[in-house]
């Protein structure tokens, strides 16, 4: 099979069929033995004549990361596509036992499922009655721009009971300034682990904030936040952390 998504790759690892990927794309570095994948695209594309040589049975694509056109070509070529692409915490379990029937892993598939579910559940009761913080999530800094309620990164800071203070933005992804964030006064400032995002705010001139005046500004794995894998669980309990050194 060929899998379009660094979340697929880790999906299909964690369910026994990592080892039948032919090809993935660009950012598919997880665990380390899909590192020796070959890549053919990423964002920017698929190279369809590769998917044509490679000849796979099943072909996971990734609706919002891929493009419209490469998907609709690769199903006009007559290949089996599944579209992983889930929304929500709940269904990368969902996802999992799918890919399981799909590749034949159906049992090690419902047992990560259930496993994912049950931890999922634990955490979601364990921070349920805690205090909420005001949350401010720094998705980049130049443009600065954060997350707000259909996001996946919000779905982790509703299990934290945090409160983002852009929730109820226009958009997913919206683009704001930093006087607007000096305006919600977040209780704690979150960053990927990105160095071009950590350098590009200097939020000590900001010392009115308080999450700058009590130094709450912690730096979180992206990966462990961004993908729709079973490790977002770690991500869950990174940001969950933060969140209790606040409190």
């Amino acid at each position: 099979m060929v899998a379009l998504s660094p979340h697929a790759v880790e999906m299909l690892y964690a369910i026994g069929a990592g080892e039948s990927i032919l090809a993935t794309t660009d950012h598919a570095d997880y665990p380390e033995a899909a590192l020796q994948i070959p890549r053919i695209g990423g964002y920017y594309g698929i190279q369809i004549e590769r998917v044509l040589e490679l000849n796979p049975d099943l072909v996971v694509v990734w609706q919002d990361g891929n493009k419209a056109e490469d998907i609709e070509r690769i199903k006009e070529l007559g290949f089996k596509v599944f579209n992983s692409n889930p929304k929500t915490l709940e269904a990368v379990a969902a996802e999992l036992e799918a890919l399981g029937e799909l590749t034949g892993h159906k049992a090690q598939a419902h047992s990560v499922a259930t496993n994912y579910l049950k931890q999922l559940k634990l955490l979601r009761s364990d921070n349920a009655a805690k205090p909420e913080v005001k949350v401010f999530y720094q998705l980049w800094s130049t443009p600065m721009m954060t997350v707000a309620k259909n996001s996946w990164i919000q779905q982790i800071i509703t299990v934290c009971h945090g409160d983002n203070v852009f929730v109820d933005s226009a958009n997913d992804y919206p683009q704001v300034s930093l006087e607007s964030v000096l305006l919600k006064m977040p209780q704690v400032i979150l960053q990927s682990q990105d160095e071009g995002n950590i350098i590009g705010v200097d939020w000590s001139q900001w010392p009115e904030i308080p999450a700058v005046k009590n130094q709450h500004i912690y730096q979180l794995n992206a990966d462990l936040l961004h993908r729709a894998a079973p490790r977002a669980l770690l991500g869950v309990e990174a940001l969950c952390a933060a969140l209790d050194k606040v409190r």
